[in-house]
C-alpha cells in the first residue's frame, strides 16, 4: 500500500497542505482530533477544521480551499460519516480530485465493516483502509506519514502550526 499510494501522489509544489481530514463530528474526539494532532507532530501539514476554521469564515469556501490545496485526502469512514451532509460534500470533492489524479484518497474505517462501507459506497470499499479496531491512532499516523513522505523524514518546522499562526497574528497587532 505505501509504495503504490506514494507513487500516485501528485508532485505538486503548490499544495498548501499534505492532507485534508474529513470526518463526522461524532468521530472527532475518538479519531479525527487525535489523528490530526499526531500527524502534525510528525511534521505533516494538516487541514483539519479545528486548525483552520475561524469565526466568520465561509465553511464551504474554507473546505473547498482545503480540499483543493491538499495532496492527500483522508476520510474517517463511519456510520455517522455516511449520514452527514457536510461529510458527503467533502467526500464528493475528495473523490473528484482523486479520479482526476490530483489527490490520493486514504480511508480510515471507524466502527464500520467492509460490508457496511460497500453498502454505502462500493468504490470506497475497494480501497485499502486502516481500521481503528486494528491499529492505534499513533500506528495509523505512522502509516499515513510514511505514505505522505514516501518513507522520507518530513522537514522539521516546515508547517506553521495553528497555535503559532494565532499567536503571530495577535503579536503583530
Amino acid at each position: 500500500m505505501v509504495d503504490n499510494a506514494a507513487a500516485l501522489s501528485p508532485a505538486s509544489a503548490t499544495a498548501d497542505y499534505d492532507i485534508f481530514i474529513s470526518h463526522a463530528t461524532e468521530d472527532k474526539e475518538a479519531v479525527a482530533r487525535p489523528l490530526a494532532t499526531a500527524l502534525d507532530a510528525r511534521g505533516i501539514t494538516v487541514w483539519y477544521d479545528e486548525f483552520e476554521l475561524r469565526i466568520g469564515d465561509s465553511l464551504r469556501r474554507k473546505i473547498d480551499a482545503g480540499i483543493a490545496g491538499s495532496r492527500f485526502g483522508l476520510v474517517v469512514l463511519s456510520h455517522a460519516f455516511f449520514d452527514k451532509g457536510w461529510a458527503q460534500y467533502e467526500l464528493d470533492g475528495l473523490v473528484t480530485r482523486t479520479v482526476g489524479g490530483d489527490q490520493v484518497l486514504l480511508p480510515v474505517w471507524h466502527e464500520i465493516s467492509k460490508d457496511d462501507v460497500a453498502a454505502r459506497s462500493p468504490s470506497l470499499a475497494d480501497r485499502v483502509a486502516l481500521k481503528t479496531s486494528d491499529f492505534t491512532i499513533d500506528e495509523i499516523a505512522d502509516q499515513i506519514a510514511e505514505v505522505i513522505t514516501d518513507g522520507r523524514q518530513p522537514e522539521s518546522g516546515r508547517a506553521l502550526r495553528h497555535e503559532d499562526a494565532a499567536s503571530a497574528e495577535t503579536s503583530s497587532c
